[in-house]
C-alpha cells in the first residue's frame, strides 16, 4: 500500500514542516503501515495503534530531540520509532540484529530513556527536568504513561516529588482502559469517572471565568471548591499532588491535541493532561479483542488472528502452571493465587473463571503482589505468586524482608527465566537464581521438563517456607505430564546418564542438551532440580569419581547455580577443576530463544564445543577418571537436605 505522505516523513523536523491539515492523512498511513508491517512481521501492536494521532501531535508540537519525551513501558512507542528515521527497519522489530523492542539510548538520539517496565516514565522525565533547570536550560520534559502504568508505585512517588519541586513537567496520561490485561482496581474506576466528567468540567471552567469578575464571588467560590470538588471533579487526586490537570480529552482528534499541547507547552510547572484513547484503534478485530492484539505474532490483516483448532503438540510452561493450580486449587481450600496483571501471560486465566474469589490481581504493582501474598500466609492462606522472573527483580525487598525473613510459606512460580526471546534486555529472566539463592529460608527449583515442573509445583506448595519454581518462556519438551501429583525429596539431584572423566550438572531445561553432550562424551549426566538446597552429598561422589565438574544454567555466572556447585565444594574442602557456563556479563540483546542459546552456546553443539576447546577438557574427554579430589580438613560430608526434609502432603 502506497504512504506517499509517510514516506516523505523520515525525522519529526519534517513532520513539523507539514500543514495542519495534513496531519490525518499522516495518521491514516502511519496506521496502515504499522499494521501491514507489524502482522507481517510480529510484535506489539495495540498500543501503538491507539497511539497514532498522540505520537504525531508530540512531534509536532514538541521540539524533540531537545525537548525530552519519555515513553512508558514502551509498547506504544512503535509509531514513535517511525517517525524517528527508523521506519524501514521496522520491519526488524524484535529480530536479531533488528530494531529493539523498546525505545533504547544506543539506537536513536529521540529515544531518551531506556524503557520496558512500568511505571518508570514520571521519575526519568522529572530527573530531566529537574537536570534541566540546573543547567538553566529552556527545554521541556514529557513523559507518557498508561492507565495500567499508573497503578505502579513508583509512579506515585514521582507524581508525589514532582508536586514538592514543582519543575517544569508534563505529565500525559493515555488512557486506554488496558495495560496488557484488562486494568483493575480503584485507578480505573477513578479514571472513569474522570472522563465522563466532561460537561461538569465545561461548566466548571466556565464558571470560574465569570466569578473571577466579581473578586469577592471568586474567593468564596474558591474556599467553598477546596472542601467539595473532591466529591464530583476529574482529576482531584493530581491536583492534591500539586499537578495543574487538563483533561480528559480526545486522544484520537488532532487539532484538539495539538492545539492542548501547544497551550501547556508554554506554561510551567507540573502538569498532567488526560487523553482518552481506544487500544487498537483503526483496526477492527483489535478494537474488539485488545488482549489477543496486545502482543501478536504473524497474522493476515485481511482476517485476522484466528485461533488454530489443531491442538498444540505440547503444551507451555505457562499452561502446565494454570494446570496445575487448577488442580491444586481443588485438593486444599486454602490455595490463592495472585498476579501483578499478568493473568494472560502467566497462565491464570481458567483459574480466574473456575476460583474468581480466590483470584487476586494487583495491577501493575510487583512489591504489593508480594507483601499481599506475605499477608496472606500470616493468616493461615497458601498463597501462589504468579510472576516473570524480571518482573520480580522489582519486588526484591519484599521477598526477602516480608516473606522470608519471617519464613511464610509463599510459592513464587516464576515464569520466563533465563533467555525470553524477542522481548530483549528488559525482559531477559537472567538474575533469579543468583538473587534468590543467597535470601534464607528460600528453596529453589528448576525443572528439566513440563512433567517435572508440576511436581515441583506441589513439592514447593507443601512446604511451611519460601519456595520458587522457575521455568522458561514457551513450550516445552514434549513429555507426557502425569496428573498426579508426588512430592520431591528436598534438595536431591537425580543421575540421567553414567558415564566417565565429566560430570555435568544441568540445572533446569538446558538437561536435554546436556544429555546430548553426554552422549557424544560419554560424561555423566545430572539433572540438579534444586539450586537450593543442593545435593552436597551426590556432588562429593561426582568429585571423587570425575576429573571435571561443568555446571550449565540459563541464568548469569556471577552468583548463580554454578557458582553454588563452586562454594558448595569448597566449604567440603575438595579441590576439583569446574567449568561453569551460563549467562554472560552482559545485557542480551534482542533474538528468538534459540538464536540467543546458540549464539551464547548453551545448545548441544556450542557445549560441545566449549568442552573440546576447554584446556582442562581436552585431555579428559573420553578418558577414564584418573585420580581422586584432594579432600582438605576432617573430610565429614555433611547434607543440606538435613535442614530441608521432604516435603509431606
Amino acid at each position: 500500500m502506497a504512504h506517499s505522505l509517510l514516506e516523505s516523513v523520515m525525522y519529526p523536523e519534517a513532520l513539523r514542516q507539514l500543514p495542519e491539515s495534513q496531519l490525518p492523512v499522516l495518521a491514516r498511513e502511519l496506521r496502515e503501515f504499522l499494521l501491514e508491517t507489524v502482522s507481517g512481521n510480529g510484535g506489539h501492536l495495540g498500543a501503538g495503534l491507539g497511539a497514532v494521532e498522540l505520537t504525531i501531535a508530540l512531534h509536532y508540537v514538541f521540539e524533540t530531540p531537545d525537548d525530552r519525551l519519555v515513553w512508558d513501558v514502551g509498547h506504544q512507542a512503535y509509531p514513535h520509532k517511525i517517525l524517528t528515521g527508523r521506519r524501514e527497519r521496522l520491519h526488524t522489530i524484535r529480530k536479531h540484529g533488528g530494531l529493539a523492542p523498546f525505545p533504547h539510548r544506543d539506537e536513536s538520539p529521540y529515544d531518551t530513556f531506556a524503557v520496558g517496565h512500568a511505571g518508570t516514565a514520571i521519575g526519568a522525565a522529572l530527573g530531566m527536568a529537574l537536570a534541566a533547570a540546573q543547567h538553566n536550560s529552556q527545554r521541556r520534559a514529557v513523559a507518557v504513561l498508561g492507565d495500567g502504568g499508573m497503578t505502579c508505585g513508583m509512579a506515585y512517588e514521582a507524581l508525589n516529588h514532582a508536586g514538592d519541586r514543582h519543575p517544569d513537567l508534563l505529565v500525559i496520561l493515555n488512557d486506554n482502559e488496558m495495560s496488557i490485561s484488562r486494568n483493575v482496581g480503584g485507578l480505573t474506576n477513578y479514571l472513569a469517572r474522570c472522563a465522563s466528567s466532561r460537561q461538569y468540567t465545561a461548566l466548571r471552567e466556565g464558571g470560574k471565568r465569570i466569578l473571577q469578575t466579581v473578586p469577592p464571588m471568586w474567593e468564596l467560590a474558591k474556599r467553598v471548591e477546596t472542601h467539595t470538588k473532591g466529591l464530583v471533579v476529574p482529576g482531584t487526586l493530581f491536583e492534591e499532588l500539586g499537578f495543574r490537570y487538563f483533561g480528559p480529552i480526545d486522544g484520537h482528534h488532532l487539532p484538539t491535541l495539538i492545539h492542548t499541547l501547544r497551550n501547556l507547552r508554554m506554561q510551567q510547572g507540573p502538569r498532567l493532561l488526560h487523553v482518552v484513547t481506544r487500544k487498537g484503534k483503526g483496526y477492527p478485530p483489535a478494537e474488539a479483542d485488545q488482549v489477543q492484539y496486545h502482543g501478536v505474532s504473524p497474522f493476515d490483516p485481511k482476517v485476522g488472528i484466528r485461533k488454530s483448532s489443531t491442538p498444540p503438540s505440547s503444551p507451555t510452561y505457562s499452561q502446565v502452571f494454570g494446570d496445575w493450580l487448577c488442580d491444586m486449587a481443588v485438593r486444599d481450600q486454602r490455595l490463592v493465587a495472585i498476579t501483578p496483571a499478568m493473568r494472560e501471560g502467566s497462565g491464570l486465566v481458567r483459574f480466574s473463571e473456575c476460583f474468581p474469589e480466590r483470584y487476586f490481581d494487583t495491577a501493575i504493582a510487583e512489591q504489593h503482589s508480594v507483601t499481599l501474598a506475605a499477608g496472606m500466609a500470616a493468616d493461615g492462606l497458601k498463597p501462589v505468586v504468579a510472576i516473570y522472573s524480571t518482573f520480580l527483580q522489582r519486588a526484591y525487598d519484599q521477598l526477602i524482608h516480608d516473606v522470608a525473613l519471617q519464613n511464610l510459606p509463599v510459592l513464587f512460580a516464576v515464569d520466563r527465566a533465563g533467555a525470553v526471546g524477542a522481548d530483549g534486555a528488559t525482559h531477559q529472566g537472567a538474575f533469579d537464581l543468583s538473587f534468590m539463592r543467597c535470601v534464607p529460608n528460600m528453596v529453589i527449583m528448576a525443572p528439566a521438563d513440563e512433567h517435572e515442573c508440576r511436581q515441583m509445583l506441589y513439592t514447593g506448595f507443601l512446604l511451611d517456607g519460601p519456595a520458587a519454581v522457575r521455568y522458561p518462556r514457551g513450550k516445552g519438551t514434549g513429555v507426557a505430564i502425569g496428573s498426579e501429583m508426588r512430592a520431591l525429596p528436598i534438595g536431591k539431584a537425580q543421575i540421567r546418564r553414567s558415564g566417565s572423566g565429566i560430570a555435568i550438572l544441568a540445572f533446569g531445561t538446558l538437561l536435554s542438551a546436556c544429555l546430548q553432550v553426554g552422549e557424544r562424551l560419554g560424561a555423566t549426566v545430572v539433572n540438579m532440580r534444586f539450586v537450593k538446597p543442593l545435593d552436597t552429598k551426590l556432588l562429593t561422589e561426582l568429585a571423587a569419581g570425575h576429573d571435571l565438574i561443568v555446571t550449565v544454567e540459563d541464568n548469569v555466572i556471577a552468583a548463580g547455580a554454578g557458582s553454588a556447585v563452586g562454594e558448595a565444594l569448597a566449604k567440603e574442602g575438595i579441590s576439583i577443576p569446574l567449568l561453569q557456563l551460563g549467562l554472560p556479563d552482559r545485557f542480551i540483546d534482542h533474538a528468538s530463544q534459540e538464536e540467543q542459546l546458540t549464539e551464547l552456546g548453551l545448545d548441544a553443539d556450542g557445549i560441545l564445543a566449549t568442552l573440546q576447546n576447554d584446556s582442562r577438557a581436552q585431555h579428559i574427554v573420553g578418558a577414564q577418571p584418573r585420580r581422586k579430589p584432594r579432600i582438605y580438613g576432617p573430610g565429614k560430608i555433611s547434607s543440606d537436605t538435613q535442614k530441608h526434609p521432604a516435603a509431606k502432603p
